[in-house]
């Protein structure tokens, strides 16, 4: 059956891989999977059909056969369950690296969000300035856990997992703020999950769909 996501028509980062397709188009690449993207406007997402898949009107999206799912961490784990790759093949660490999805999603993002909220949508508010240091912080307690967990390892629990693939992703998002530059072996951390080819792949299918005309 042909897998089916969705993802934006034009994305918000530019194709910079931080819109949540790209972590659903790297597991796929893990994976090995073939995969069709259909693309949407924001005013698609509104519609009746697509709020079918997503109730809530997002993107990404999955469809495959009768299955349709929504939210990132769902689909890459649903990904990562039914093909080899993404999860180890021993019980105990592959329940590790389910919490280190869970961890990625729940305990870093928040805010890194809310940090990237601060800096986009409320840096004009009178109470910003006095506010983003207060919202920094909140993002490097987490991160500091995170640095001393990881130490010189190369992944968070052995060999890479949807744990890393989801916690790269996550702190890709920090680039921007020079906070991520702040705890060296996370940014190593980071570049290692860049390299590896299928999230190369990933990030150049991303960017090619938002790469301007030519000519």
């Amino acid at each position: 059956m042909t897998i089916t996501i969705t993802a934006f028509e034009r994305s918000p980062d530019g194709g910079k891989g931080l819109a949540r397709d790209t972590r659903v188009r790297w597991a796929l690449e893990e994976a090995g999977l073939p995969y069709q993207v259909r693309l949407v406007s924001f005013a698609d997402m509104k519609r009746p059909d697509h709020l079918a898949v997503h109730p809530f009107g997002q993107i990404p999206t999955y469809e495959e056969g009768s299955l349709s799912l929504f939210e990132t961490g769902a689909i890459v784990l649903h990904i990562a369950e039914r093909h080899p790759g993404l999860l180890p093949e021993d019980r105990e660490s592959r329940a590790r690296a389910i919490t280190w999805m869970f961890a990625a999603l729940n305990t870093v993002e928040p805010p890194i969000l809310e940090l990237a909220n601060a800096t986009i949508h409320e840096r004009d508010m009178p109470w910003s300035a006095e506010r983003l240091p207060l919202v920094k912080d909140r993002v490097r307690a987490p991160l500091n856990q995170l640095s001393a967990r990881l130490g010189d390892a190369e992944w968070l629990d052995g060999t890479f997992s949807a744990g890393d693939l989801l916690m790269v992703s996550v702190l890709l998002r920090l680039r921007p703020s020079g906070i991520l530059d702040e705890f060296r072996n996370l940014a190593a951390y980071v570049a290692r999950g860049e390299a590896r080819p299928a999230y190369r792949r990933a990030f150049a299918a991303q960017l090619a769909v938002n790469a301007p005309p030519v000519g």
